[in-house]
């Protein structure tokens, strides 16, 4: 780092966050701001709260430094050695099924390609899978049963072009906010916006019509779209006939399970005129677009729901043509990256699968090994039940989090406790996984990582390296291409840089491809390094014919020429499957799980920046006004949602627009940030009979108040020991100290026990027994350590944004001390609950500002700049003005 200097020229580089894979501007000097890339087309220089923070994650504190082998500081030969050997020894006594790879949507595409050709090709294991089976495979399984190949028609255009938006199971303004904000930016007189999502999220701010069904129904709603269209005209006969198959089975399946909008409407739980509206709008309108997420993928009929969709548009002939087509949105930076090279258990690499005539010897004569594994392996659920089992002995992670991340997580953790040898690679030094870990292996992180990533639109970008290796750090393709040498591989996994393995991937794409494969890289096969190095974002395939900077393939199949058998696209006959985590007597709420505003995947990046922790500090449970009643809860209060022995706790939020019966949970907390925030305990092992992915989407649980004497919120300087215990804890970083909300079940006499919790003797103490109230401060050497402030009710405890800047004080001021047990400053007004995470502004801040004459969205951001960047506020800034008007009235 200190070689480098400070004011160089910013590195092109993508963000390793959400599937749009905008373009970003970082500098090598950390702590300048990174800002949006202009030209890259993904994002035209717009950035989400989560990218334009990205440059405080890059520092060293949490960091894996150094190879760690069985509890103790190692360096890379060792390590090496160990991995190598014990995969040697597994596979030698127990054969290559043996050992396991589960791979991530955050490796680059180089890092992928490496670890299928060492797992798959060379120590033939079939059982290497990713994280991207819990976000994406039952699209890709849609995909490939409807077009012969997982394949995004699309592009990101068609989603402004479009005169009906239809976004299912998509909360874009919270998960894809630049996309989000470009198809804000599009709204026009004409252009209708549909969303269909059990809740009523940020992003239906946008929506002309919402459709509100019942979890599970997705498949009646476009079966039901599917009978609607051949009663009423809406038909493309002639794309139909000349380029698809199977449309009458197709049809025929989707009378039986919904023949009205009658029975559409009692099924979904939708208002008929709401169905029919709909229906109407999607005959009528030639361009449009539907866009698919989690809400649709992550559920036991995900990739059935997918072909439902798909089967609409093909019948409408709305595939790959100008603001229509049906609109996979991708989770991860990388996960379309992974599948070109056979990440999932299922594939093999460049888009061929076991099963295609030929893949496997066309695959293993390119590699030059004799054979590659023999078929598919275990899917991610499966593969961590046969760890469970005993089946698998070695197991290799790279990247990802599972104990958090898959369903049923506790036994995920017993999982890996039994399993003789767990691997992993990752930036992060403590995980709930790397807890479990016998080898631990230091990967770069971003910044570091140089190669390519695909977003959700088929565009391969640069993610470019800015900063230096520090410590004993290593990029995966290295560490497993050093794997590979003491393996005795050593001619084949001969790579000097990351270019170097995307020439092999490109060219593998092109190898004996004669059109039957759609992804097709031939272009960029023999790129030179100079020309990786300055390569720009393109969207696949990339032919000879076009070469390396200019793409005819921004849609694919609008005049058919599908990559099945016979170049027909298939409709696929879809039957009604309900969810398979059912509410019962014992466990009557459902139980929806999601990603929020400013926060990623398990936290292990995100929770480092805390303004990302302001806008939501806590785990908390969305509910409807009804259900709380019924369940004595009050917003504000903790509540316990319980499932086979596990359970969440998380804060009331009162949701009217919520379901009666359902419930949300954030699906980002784990066991370092929250004593018992982890949403997976509650959602069980059951997957997508076709794609095996899980039902992530729908839980199920019993809710009852989780009853506490006392609630508290602790400040301490960092790095202080921890000397408190609590029954309920989150920490929340802040920027000058660390801090945690607190509660238990038992009262505590606070004067006894302060001196352990502040780490030593208060110098400011205000006590009220018969409130329930105690306020302590430490003091040393005029510098504040530690604050804890308690209170029954957690609303009457002040928000800790004053007190964290007196830990930045040199010396605490007269006025400063005087107000630590009031935590704010009285000439200071109250900013509120945080409401833009961007340029930190406050709920009170907002409504004085409505109140002086602010009445617009447009109006605040000209005031308190909310809203003017990324935009995922605006929907809450819109509601207060909403309610401003309402009690003005």
């Amino acid at each position: 780092m200190d070689s480098l200097k400070v004011g160089q020229d910013p590195v092109q580089t993508t963000c390793p966050y959400c599937g749009v894979g905008c373009g970003v501007l970082a500098y090598p000097d950390t702590d300048k701001p990174v800002a949006g890339d202009v030209a890259h087309p993904a994002n035209k220089g717009r950035l989400c709260v989560k990218g334009t923070s990205l440059h405080e994650t890059t520092g060293q504190d949490g960091r894996l430094l150094f190879p760690m082998v069985r509890g103790r500081r190692s360096d890379w030969a060792e390590a090496l050695d160990e991995v190598a050997g014990t995969i040697w020894d597994s596979v030698k006594t127990h054969g290559p099924q043996s050992v396991a790879f589960y791979l991530s949507g955050q490796l680059l595409t180089e890092d992928y390609y490496v670890a299928n050709k060492l797992a798959k090709g060379f120590i033939r294991t079939p059982n290497v899978d990713t994280n991207s089976r819990l976000c994406m495979s039952s699209a890709v399984a849609a995909h490939k049963r409807a077009f012969g190949a997982d394949v995004v028609p699309g592009c990101y255009e068609d989603l402004e072009l479009a005169d009906l938006l239809v976004l299912a199971g998509s909360n874009a303004a919270w998960a894809h906010p630049v996309l989000y904000q470009c198809m804000k930016a599009a709204a026009r007189e004409g252009r209708r916006v549909v969303v269909i999502d059990p809740r009523r999220t940020a992003t239906s701010e946008l929506a002309d019509l919402h459709l509100a069904l019942c979890p599970g129904t997705d498949t009646v709603l476009f079966n039901g779209l599917l009978t609607w269209l051949a009663d009423k005209g809406g038909l493309d006969e002639t794309y139909i006939q000349a380029h698809c198959q199977g449309f009458e089975e197709a049809l025929k399946s989707a009378r039986a399970a919904a023949p009205s909008v009658a029975s559409v409407a009692r099924q979904c739980d939708l208002p008929a005129e709401d169905v029919e509206t709909f229906y109407r709008w999607f005959t009528d309108t030639p361009r449009t677009v539907t866009g698919f997420s989690q809400g649709i993928n992550q559920s036991v009929a995900g990739t059935d729901k997918g072909n439902a969709i798909i089967n609409c548009h093909l019948a409408t002939g709305r595939v790959g043509k100008p603001g229509a087509g049906p609109f996979s949105l991708t989770g991860q930076p990388n996960a379309m990256g992974g599948r070109e090279v056979g990440g999932l258990a299922n594939t093999l690499a460049a888009h061929m699968d076991y099963d295609s005539p030929g893949a496997r010897s066309r695959v293993a004569g390119f590699w030059g090994t004799g054979a590659v594994a023999a078929g598919p392996g275990l899917k991610a659920v499966d593969m961590f039940e046969a760890v469970y089992r005993g089946d698998i002995k070695v197991i290799w992670i790279m990247g990802t989090n599972p104990a958090v991340s898959l369903p049923d997580s506790d036994r995920v953790r017993q999982a890996l406790a039994r399993c003789p040898t767990v691997i992993v690679s990752d930036c992060v030094a403590h995980t709930d996984t790397t807890a479990h870990a016998d080898i631990l292996l230091p990967a770069a992180g971003w910044g570091e990582k140089d190669g390519t990533v695909t977003n959700s639109e088929r565009c391969i970008s640069r993610q470019r390296c800015f900063l230096p290796l520090p410590a004993e750090v290593k990029p995966d393709w290295w560490i497993m291409s050093s794997v590979a040498k003491k393996l005795g591989f050593a001619e084949a996994f001969d790579y000097a840089q990351p270019a170097d393995i995307f020439r092999e991937h490109a060219a593998l794409s092109a190898h004996e491809n004669n059109g039957e494969r759609a992804f097709n890289l031939s272009g960029l096969a023999g790129l030179s390094d100079s020309g990786y190095d300055t390569l720009v974002p393109v969207q696949w395939p990339v032919l000879k014919s076009t070469g390396p900077d200019t793409s005819d393939s921004k849609r694919l199949f609008a005049d058919g020429g599908f990559v099945t058998d016979n170049h027909r696209a298939r409709f696929v006959a879809i039957n009604t499957v309900l969810p398979a985590q059912k509410a019962s007597e014992d466990y009557p709420m459902v139980v929806n799980t999601g990603r929020i505003r400013d926060q990623w995947h398990t936290m292990t990046r995100t929770a480092n920046t805390p303004r990302l922790l302001t806008h939501r500090s806590e785990p908390f449970v969305e509910m409807h006004p009804d259900d709380m009643t019924a369940a004595g809860l009050a917003e504000g209060h903790l509540a316990k949602l319980s499932l086979n022995g596990g359970h969440f706790v998380g804060r009331v939020r009162k949701s009217p627009e919520q379901r009666r019966g359902e419930v949300f949970i954030p699906i980002h907390w784990n066991r370092r940030f929250a004593s018992d925030g982890v949403a997976t305990l509650l959602t069980e092992s059951v997957t997508d009979p076709v794609s095996g992915q899980p039902e992530a989407k729908h839980g199920r649980a019993a809710i009852t108040p989780f009853r506490v004497s006392w609630q508290g919120r602790l400040l301490v300087r960092r790095d202080r020991p921890r000397r408190w215990q609590s029954d309920y804890w989150c920490h929340v970083p802040l920027n000058h100290c660390d801090s945690w909300w607190l509660a238990g079940l038992q009262p505590i006499d606070w004067p006894l026990v302060m001196t352990d919790w502040l780490g030593g003797p208060a110098h400011l103490m205000m006590a009220d027994a018969s409130q329930g109230r105690f306020r302590a401060a430490r003091v040393v050497n005029g510098q504040l350590e530690a604050v804890l402030m308690v209170d029954r009710e957690p609303a009457l405890i002040p928000e800790a944004g004053w007190l964290d800047s007196c830990f930045a004080e040199a010396q605490l001021s007269k006025s400063s001390r005087r107000a630590l047990l009031a935590a704010r400053d009285v000439d200071v007004a109250d900013p509120g609950a945080i409401i833009c995470s961007c340029f930190q502004v406050g709920e009170n801040q907002i409504a004085d500002a409505i109140a002086e004459g602010a009445e617009s969205v447009e109006a605040l951001g000209g005031r308190l700049k909310c809203g003017t960047n990324c935009g995922s506020c605006i929907p809450e800034l819109r509601e207060l003005i909403e309610v401003s008007a309402r009690e003005s009235a």
